[in-house]
């Protein structure tokens, strides 16, 4: 029972801590440690080694999909709970495995932030059995997994906030009347009727963001399908390589575009990935992220594509931060609504 009572004090501890979002025990918080895409597992050292800590690094250490080269959702370390020391807890993303036969009588999840430092997600699992973790965690990983990442594409959003391109946000506000968050190192390159058009070309990266619209008609025009061949057909007439009679195209043969179907505001989101490449005899390629949603009150599909070319490097977390990028977007119905919540 005692321990119990601790526990769920130090939990309650741990939640004053995330609403405050700076003080955890009357000091503040320190920076969180770590790169971004980095995971702590707290576990033990002899289930890390068994079929437990195989699940976990098949599942959070993943390759990610449509990339050119092998490279994982998150590189994943682990620390036994005995060794998970002030040095290690500021650490970013931790996932911490809590197997206690006398404490817990059913698997149990919290997902908190800011706990031990700034910015910092931890999702503390609970279990009275290694089995039954095992059970749990099956069930629900992709949802634990989806949370980590989503919550890096949060932090790098707030950061884009306080470092914006009024050139492209103003030209994204006068296009299609939303707004969005650029980071202020992306150059406005193009700017008609309907697509606005960014980059970041830091010599060996580069980062483009394009947004584009059209009238929506039916859903026919959001599936795999039909956003494959709109995205060839814009990028293909906007987009050229430095050779005269190439330009930009989708790579089907070695690696298929995914379509998933996500959620941002509480509204349905397209999310395609996939890799780009220069038709017509030039040697260029890389990944790319596409978003489209609906203007609900301008019937117009938006879409909103990032994609980098990084020859010779490693690509995921210069994929991931300029992806965040995208869930900054705001489409007319959501400036809208939050500005009947301002008014309350």
């Amino acid at each position: 029972m005692r321990r119990t009572i601790i526990y769920v004090l130090t939990v309650s501890c741990a939640l004053s801590c995330m609403l405050s979002g700076c003080k955890d025990s009357g000091r503040t918080l320190t920076s969180a440690t770590g790169s971004i895409y980095e995971m702590l597992v707290v576990i033990d050292k002899g289930m890390w080694d068994g079929e437990t800590g195989s699940s976990i690094k098949s599942y959070m250490g993943a390759d990610m999909p449509c990339m050119p080269q092998m490279e994982p959702y998150f590189t994943v370390t682990q620390v036994s709970p005995q060794l998970f020391d002030d040095f290690l807890k500021p650490t970013r993303n931790i996932l911490y495995v809590d197997i206690n036969p006398d404490r817990y009588t059913q698997c149990k999840a919290k997902y908190l932030t800011n706990v031990y430092s700034q910015p910092q997600a931890v999702c503390h699992v609970q279990s009275p059995s290694e089995e039954e973790f095992i059970s749990y965690y099956e069930e629900n990983k992709e949802q634990m997994r989806n949370w980590f990442v989503r919550q890096e594409l949060t932090r790098q959003g707030r950061f884009y906030r306080n470092y914006k391109a009024t050139d492209t946000r103003e030209a994204v506000q006068k296009r299609f009347g939303a707004d969005i968050c650029v980071p202020s190192d992306y150059i406005l390159v193009r700017d008609s009727s309907d697509l606005v058009w960014a980059v970041n070309d830091g010599g060996s990266l580069r980062r483009d963001l394009i947004i584009w619209s059209y009238p929506y008609t039916s859903e026919d025009q959001l599936t795999r399908e039909s956003l494959l061949k709109k995205r060839d057909e814009v990028l293909g007439k906007n987009v050229s390589g430095s050779l005269e009679g190439t330009y930009m195209g989708t790579e089907y043969k070695h690696i298929a575009p995914e379509l998933t179907a996500i959620n941002i505001n509480n509204r349905w989101c397209a999310e395609l990935r996939g890799l780009w490449k220069m038709q017509g005899g030039e040697a260029m390629g890389g990944p790319f992220v596409e978003h489209t949603r609906i203007d609900e009150i301008n019937q117009r599909v938006v879409t909103a594509e990032v994609y980098i070319f990084a020859p010779g490097q490693k690509k995921r977390n210069h994929l991931r931060q300029a992806e965040a990028i995208l869930y900054t977007l705001r489409l007319p119905q959501e400036i809208n609504q939050l500005k009947e919540v301002e008014v309350k």
